[in-house]
């Protein structure tokens, strides 16, 4: 720790709009070896439908981000205490809840800005964009895909706020996107 701050050199985020592909390429990263970190919110979502909770983007926004940033550190910490000698893959980061703040105009809480600040990943950012031929909703995937994109360029600027450096995965077959990013973190790793 230095400043203050926690930073992994060796935690890599994968970021981007809601279905851009995240998820399935993370898994193809897995069957190269590589470990994961599976995104908070689809996991929030289904225990607060299961439990009648309202901690949900559509009922107490509010309660679902701040439930959303604590379980990130939870996830950020336990890798922290569980090493694995490896790079390790986040399917979205702390700072994503940052950029939900900003998308849906909530106010940034002190708490909220300066745990962003207080845990880093690697410096590069693996970013997804927008791609509709592969956008579908589902039952935690409510968003229509003009908010995929606008939720893509929110990222954007908020690691670039954050002094991420954006990498754009481009958009190419499951196989390829996953080993564009095994060969950028593997780069950016040595």
């Amino acid at each position: 720790m230095t400043n203050n701050k926690l930073y992994r050199d060796d935690f890599f985020v994968i970021t981007g709009g809601p279905g851009s592909g995240k998820t399935t390429v993370l898994e193809e990263i897995q069957k190269n070896g590589y470990k994961f970190v599976a995104e908070v919110a689809r996991e929030i979502i289904q225990t607060q439908v299961s439990s009648n909770g309202d901690s949900l983007p559509w009922k107490n926004v509010k309660k679902y981000r701040d439930l959303m940033l604590d379980k990130s550190v939870d996830s950020y910490l336990s890798a922290v205490s569980n090493p694995i000698n490896q790079p390790l893959f986040f399917d979205r980061g702390i700072p994503d809840t940052l950029g939900y703040s900003h998308l849906i105009n909530l106010p940034i809480s002190e708490k909220l800005e300066h745990t962003a600040r207080k845990y880093r990943y690697n410096k590069h950012v693996m970013i997804l964009p927008p791609w509709e031929e592969i956008y579908i909703n589902d039952q935690e995937r409510k968003q229509d895909f003009d908010e995929a994109v606008e939720t893509y360029y929110v990222m954007i600027d908020t690691y670039k706020q954050l002094d991420y450096e954006l990498i754009e995965v481009p958009r190419m077959g499951i196989k390829q996107r996953a080993n564009y990013i095994i060969e950028n973190v593997l780069h950016n790793f040595i």
